[in-house]
């Protein structure tokens, strides 16, 4: 009889946990369109990307599968205080990056992190990355891979380095899900349909993706 009350007892509260969750990315929801984040970012999946005309024409990245591609205490603080991630203007080679993105209040920043994070991909596997500094992902990256043409990265000897046409990769440890960087490695036509960057599928081995995603992972720029 205990256990039955006990198990009872855990699903009503595992009841009340679900709706609370849905609540809060509901009331997140309604504070993102109140923000008008409509405007530049679309949240219903998956990827309508069809052309290179499709992707020009966007204002900001898509966010439909943002839950599986951030840390949820990294948003909450980026939307309250948002930095540039790209060096220049989204969807530009040559013009700066303004730095001009809306500031949440502290109140929908909590509310709208709560929505986004409720987006996800059932692509990105949970669990398969662990951030670790890899001597061998770290070849791979900026030996084998042209990952610094576009993305910047802190390097010990010189500093922040690299591209500058894709985003910043140096708090990528902060920023990003580790799982979602080795999803995107192996499935990059699921978030990006058109050509965004290059395609490592056939190129690199399942374990050298996760050896970059490793790699990639444990960027975390200097307090």
């Amino acid at each position: 009889m205990k256990i039955i009350i006990s198990l009872v007892a855990g699903l009503a509260i595992s009841g009340l946990s679900s709706g609370t969750a849905e609540a809060d990315a509901a009331a997140g929801k309604a504070a993102f369109e109140a923000n008008k984040c409509t405007q530049c970012h679309y949240t219903d999946g998956p990827a309508k990307e069809k052309t290179i005309d499709d992707v020009l024409a966007k204002k900001g990245p898509e966010l439909w599968y943002a839950g599986s591609k951030f840390n949820g205490d990294w948003l909450a603080g980026w939307l309250a205080d948002p930095k540039n991630i790209r060096l220049l203007e989204y969807n530009s080679l040559s013009k700066p990056n303004p730095g001009n993105h809306p500031k949440l209040s502290a109140a929908d920043a909590a509310s709208v992190k709560d929505f986004l994070m409720s987006l996800t991909s059932d692509v990105v596997e949970a669990g398969k990355v662990k951030p670790k500094k890899n001597p061998k992902g770290k070849l791979i990256f900026t030996k084998k891979m042209p990952c610094s043409g576009c993305h910047q990265y802190a390097d010990k000897k010189k500093g922040v380095k690299g591209g500058k046409s894709g985003p910043s990769l140096v708090d990528a440890g902060v920023r990003l899900n580790p799982d979602w960087i080795l999803a995107y490695l192996k499935n990059p036509k699921v978030f990006k349909p058109v050509k965004d960057m290059p395609n490592f599928v056939g190129i690199l081995s399942d374990k050298d993706m996760k050896n970059v995603s490793r790699h990639i992972a444990s960027f975390k720029p200097k307090k």
